[in-house]
């Protein structure tokens, strides 16, 4: 019955990291359409209006401003239910080629980002009967990439991060459940500027013959942030078109 409509996630409150745009903006406004109040922490201002999802400009490799954000969203909602670890840079380059300033920058935001949040929001989740922290790795960390290796080494340590938190936050009766999930090249505005030959060569490499599309993502972030997935935790989900790299 028309009624009878359930929303995933009624009168929960998520802070989605990277949330101004592309797959965040997508996970932002899924969750909000599902009842969530959102709050959207990112370098930038959002780049779409909705009544449900509040921006907070963040930089995620800086731990104090993490800690300031945690106890806004503290201090404004009470209690965090969902975690989505999704803010991310690239610095590419070959290894020979690459200098501390990009290894380092991009470890910064993409691994320790993930960890100075998680560290905060973790044990709150604990202390108040548990909640959802998802980590959006990629298929870079699961399979490495020629020219990306701090990029490939920051994912594939959020998953070791991720999978040692879904232990540590169980510990001693708390309900916390920690998942990631692994995309593959999805159509964002960062491959806006990518030609389309090349386009084409990354969807030749899944088993679909196409890139992914960012509320695809997002649906599969939802089903883990809800407790459709309340027995799901230290699970690495791909979400990649079947593409190995």
């Amino acid at each position: 019955m028309e009624g009878d409509v359930r929303m995933r996630l009624e009168n929960k409150t998520a802070i989605v990291t990277g949330g101004a745009r592309g797959i965040g903006q997508a996970m932002c406004e899924l969750f909000a359409s599902e009842g969530a109040r959102v709050l959207a922490a990112d370098m930038s201002e959002l780049s779409y209006e909705n009544p449900s999802v509040e921006g907070y400009r963040l930089d995620v490799s800086d731990p104090d401003a993490c800690r300031e954000c945690f106890e806004y969203a503290v201090g404004r909602y009470g209690k965090i239910d969902v975690l989505v670890n999704n803010a991310g840079i690239t610095r590419d380059a070959l290894t020979r080629k690459m200098t501390d300033e990009m290894w380092h920058k991009v470890i910064g935001v993409n691994l320790s980002g993930v960890f100075n949040l998680g560290r905060l929001v973790g044990p709150h989740m604990q202390e108040h009967g548990g909640g959802s922290i998802v980590c959006i790795s990629s298929v870079v960390g699961e399979f490495g990439n020629i020219g990306q290796a701090n990029y490939a080494a920051a994912k594939a340590g959020m998953i070791g991060l991720a999978k040692t938190w879904a232990k540590e936050f169980a510990m001693k009766g708390g309900n916390v459940r920690v998942n990631v999930i692994a995309p593959g090249y999805t159509m964002t505005d960062i491959l806006s500027t990518v030609p389309q030959e090349l386009l084409d060569k990354f969807a030749a490499m899944t088993m679909l013959g196409r890139l992914g599309r960012p509320e695809e993502i997002a649906k599969a972030a939802l089903f883990l942030a809800s407790d459709d997935a309340s027995y799901v935790t230290g699970h690495v989900l791909s979400v990649n078109g079947g593409m190995r790299l």
